[in-house]
Parts: structure tokens; C-alpha cells; sequence
């Protein structure tokens, strides 16, 4: 389950909320994106048919929810990434990152921490 650019906007309303509906999401995004009612609703349908999404009914309105959480997302375009990027080498990866971004001395000793195992990464 690969998501585009717009799936990630879209994903990150309804994880914000819960059992979203489309007015919803396009309140969440419209000043980020200018999308139409139809265009979020696309989306929307999109990602169910992906199986991303989940639809449920609310009286006459669909909701939405989502079948997998923003870590799983998250890992799954990481690797994705890692495997075209770096040939799927995690130390390649962060020997680039560490490089090419400007670390503050705080996320240096986090880094060096979690490589060292002394902490875990999701605090």
C-alpha cells in the first residue's frame, strides 16, 4: 500500500479525527490544497478501494475511518524509500540524512543514543 502525495493529505485528516466525514476532511484541507467537495470525495473512495480507508453511515452521511495507523504508513513509505533509494541499507540511509541536514546537538545525542540502544526511538 503505496500513498500519493494526496492519499498522505488526505490520510492526515482522518487520522486526526474519528469516523470523518468527507465535509470533514475538506474542512482539514482546503486552505493547504483549494480541493473541491468532489475532488476530497475522490480521495476518499480511493482509499477505501485501497484498503486504507474504512466507510461506515452516519444517518445519511458516509464516514470514514482508517484501517491502518499513521506508524504503519509511515514504515511501509520508509521501506518503500529505503529498497529504491539505498538499496534497502538502513545505515546508508542515515549516514545520508546525518549529512546532508543540519542536526541539532539535541538530535545528535538522540541519534547516538538510539544507535546505541539506550533509548527508545518513539519517546
Amino acid at each position: 500500500m503505496r500513498l500519493t502525495d494526496a492519499e498522505w493529505v488526505v490520510m492526515e485528516a482522518v487520522w486526526d479525527g474519528v469516523a470523518v466525514r468527507a465535509r470533514d476532511v475538506l474542512e482539514r484541507v482546503h486552505a493547504q490544497t483549494g480541493w473541491s467537495y468532489s475532488t476530497v470525495k475522490t480521495q476518499l473512495t480511493r482509499l477505501v478501494e485501497k484498503g486504507v480507508l474504512q466507510e461506515g453511515r452516519d444517518a445519511n452521511a458516509a464516514t470514514y475511518d482508517a484501517r491502518i495507523t499513521r506508524d504503519e504508513a509511515r514504515r511501509t513509505a520508509l521501506r518503500s524509500l529505503l529498497d529504491a533509494a539505498f538499496g534497502g541499507r538502513v545505515g546508508e540511509l542515515v549516514q545520508h540524512m546525518a549529512a546532508a541536514e543540519h542536526l541539532s546537538a539535541r538530535e545528535k545525542r538522540a541519534l547516538g543514543e538510539l544507535l546505541r540502544g539506550d533509548e527508545d526511538p518513539r519517546r
